[in-house]
């Protein structure tokens, strides 16, 4: 299995690192020009949305983060 990264990182993007696809609605993927290494926007204010231009830090964006494990799932019918 592809070995993928992914960091949340306090008052910023998401990170994502390794083998990995993104793609749209639509199922097509956008071209990452051999990009091994990508930055998601998180706080809604980049220009190049889905992913991060800085923009975060001209707005001020906080949001400070910490691991946690999530509820078990409920069974689907």
């Amino acid at each position: 299995m592809a070995t993928t990264k992914i960091t949340i990182k306090h008052n910023g993007s998401i990170r994502v690192e390794g083998d990995f696809e993104i793609v749209d609605p639509e199922g097509k993927p956008f071209g990452l020009a051999g990009r091994t290494a990508i930055s998601l926007c998180r706080c809604g204010h980049s220009a190049n949305k889905p992913f991060c231009d800085g923009s975060h830090k001209a707005h001020s964006f906080s949001d400070a983060v910490t691991a946690r494990d999530l509820p078990t799932p409920e069974p689907r019918p």
